[in-house]
């Protein structure tokens, strides 16, 4: 199946994918880690991120206790830094391509901190955030892709999306991820959309 292209997606009605926000086909673990969308906010970005914990082990608890503010290990060295923080995704994409959404994509999940995207900042307030189960600078899956395609033709039929960037391309000072070993030439061929859509070179 092609993924719809943005150029033709249809404007954003209800249907049966979606229900105020959360998508039927992501198994749904609420995050306490949102806040309301500002008036008007129009999303039209899609963030892709990565995160393992510890960084490169895959499968276990870690991340979505993270993301659900649930409590690392504090006597783990690697969950030192981690301590407190409150962050959140819209969706967690496991490296065997199981989709997880934590936040309706109605609302603003905290997944993007101090950014700027086509001369707009704070990304949090317009944007859908992926994290992808993986190390920075890494490869991915091709069960990872799989999802992420389909996810992002979904979401493109329910909301405007006109860009699609790395973490890496909104806050380029802080964050590097999902880094060097996420095929963007692959994805893009993937989904079917056209190169505007995608961070320039």
């Amino acid at each position: 199946m092609t993924p719809t292209s943005p150029d033709t997606a249809a404007p954003s009605t209800p249907d049966s994918l979606w229900t105020t926000g959360w998508y039927r086909f992501a198994k749904r673990v609420d995050s306490p880690h949102f806040g309301k969308r500002p008036d008007g906010a129009h999303i039209d970005l899609i963030v892709l991120h990565s995160i393992s914990l510890p960084p490169g082990v895959y499968s276990g608890p870690h991340v979505l206790n993270f993301l659900t503010g649930q409590g690392l290990d504090s006597a783990h060295p690697d969950f030192k830094d981690l301590q407190g923080l409150q962050v959140s995704a819209h969706f967690f994409i496991r490296r065997h391509g199981e989709l997880i959404q934590l936040v309706s994509c109605d609302d603003r999940a905290w997944h993007a901190g101090v950014s700027a995207y086509r001369g707009r900042t704070n990304c949090n307030d317009d944007s859908i955030g992926i994290e992808l189960e993986g190390l920075e600078g890494q490869t991915f899956e091709p069960e990872q892709y799989e999802t992420l395609s389909s996810l992002c033709a979904s979401l493109a039929d329910h909301y405007p999306i006109a860009h699609i960037a790395g973490h890496e391309h909104i806050a380029p000072e802080r964050k590097k991820d999902p880094g060097a070993g996420f095929d963007w030439t692959a994805f893009k061929r993937s989904v079917g959309w056209k190169s505007h859509f995608f961070p320039h070179p």
